[in-house]
């Protein structure tokens, strides 16, 4: 099968989206399909505004179909709601081809957190996007169940994997700091409420690690807390394998595929009772879930490294990528 993927996320931004679009393709070509993604290093682009990784392309509809056309997929899936989406929404329209959609992130509340527009508004654009495709694929049940809500059609189950041959339990410590060591791993930003983490009343050390337009402001707020900056591949599986709990803060994230790197690191998981924490840890005990993140980050140094490993090995990119492949052949099918 010929699938093209459209995504405004892409290197050098390291984040869930990416992550998951690279190793979908990956599985999927081992698996005999041609997969093609455009993304925005294949036009002129720009930073966005106060976050310079992210770039936004400069395009126009006809360019983006031209490349549609030209690879002539048996299916075309839009990842996100960016500037080459909305090109390629509106191509895919006008020319009567099908596609489908996926929601990674909840903008209208990423939105809110800065600048004062209306949740309202900001929804009913999404589900105009997304509710002209033939499916909106999701990472998790209880997200589903937010966006049926509020007038989305076609929701599709999606979930996430790990690979849980990086990331996984290690007898070396590379963090050589007061213990217990809580570590949070992620965006620096406004949005993913990393204050809740960094001002709470925890022993041992509070460590960082990640980038973003808040972490100078962070830093100089809580010079107590160790920031790491950027970490990937092999670094960064073994920082993970060197904390005791994984404090995961955020309230707006639809899955958090760093709560499964963190688990599949044999590394217990505190946060809020929100959408992704409570699809991945709700009835576990490789978890704690509190509306006080305190007092779950003091129960998870409590519960095994086991059983967050345990969990973890349930979840695959390679079943991820099967999920993926059947909602295209699904749609194609639909015509």
């Amino acid at each position: 099968m010929r699938i093209l993927i459209v995504t405004d996320a892409w290197h050098p931004q390291v984040n869930g989206v990416v992550r998951t679009l690279e190793r979908v393709s990956e599985e999927l070509r081992l698996l005999g399909h041609t997969i093609l993604l455009l993304t925005p290093d294949l036009f002129r682009s720009i930073p966005m505004p106060g976050y310079p990784e992210i770039r936004l392309a400069l395009t126009r509809p006809g360019a983006v179909a031209e490349r549609i056309a030209a690879f002539d997929p048996d299916h075309l899936h839009i990842a996100t709601e960016g500037p080459l989406g909305q090109a390629a929404r509106r191509a895919a329209l006008r020319r009567g081809w099908s596609f489908t959609t996926s929601y990674h992130t909840k903008f209208p509340e990423y939105l809110r957190a800065r600048v004062p527009v209306p949740e309202s508004l900001s929804y009913y654009l999404l589900r105009r996007f997304h509710n002209a495709g033939r499916g909106t694929l999701v990472a998790t049940q209880s997200l589903a169940d937010d966006l049926e809500r509020r007038g989305f059609d076609k929701v599709r189950p999606w979930t996430r994997g790990v690979d849980s041959k990086l990331f996984r339990p290690r007898k070396t410590k590379v963090l050589d700091y007061p213990g217990p060591i809580f570590l949070y791993v992620g965006r620096v930003a406004v949005e993913k409420n990393i204050e809740a983490f960094l001002g709470l009343d925890l022993p041992g050390t509070k460590v960082v690690v990640g980038d973003g337009p808040a972490r100078a402001a962070l830093e100089k707020q809580y010079p107590q807390a160790v920031f790491l900056g950027k970490q990937e591949g092999e670094p960064l599986a073994r920082t993970y394998a060197s904390a005791d709990v994984f404090v995961f803060p955020s309230l707006t994230d639809t899955f958090g595929i760093v709560i499964l790197e963190a688990l599949a690191s044999g590394l217990p998981v505190a946060a809020y009772p929100v959408t992704g924490p409570l699809d991945v840890l709700s009835g576990t005990k490789a978890g704690a879930l509190d509306r006080d993140l305190g007092a779950a980050a003091m129960r998870a140094l409590k519960l095994t490294r086991k059983a967050a490993r345990d969990l973890a090995l349930k979840h695959s990119w390679e079943a991820c990528a099967e999920i993926f492949l059947h909602e295209m052949e699904r749609a194609k099918a639909m015509g």
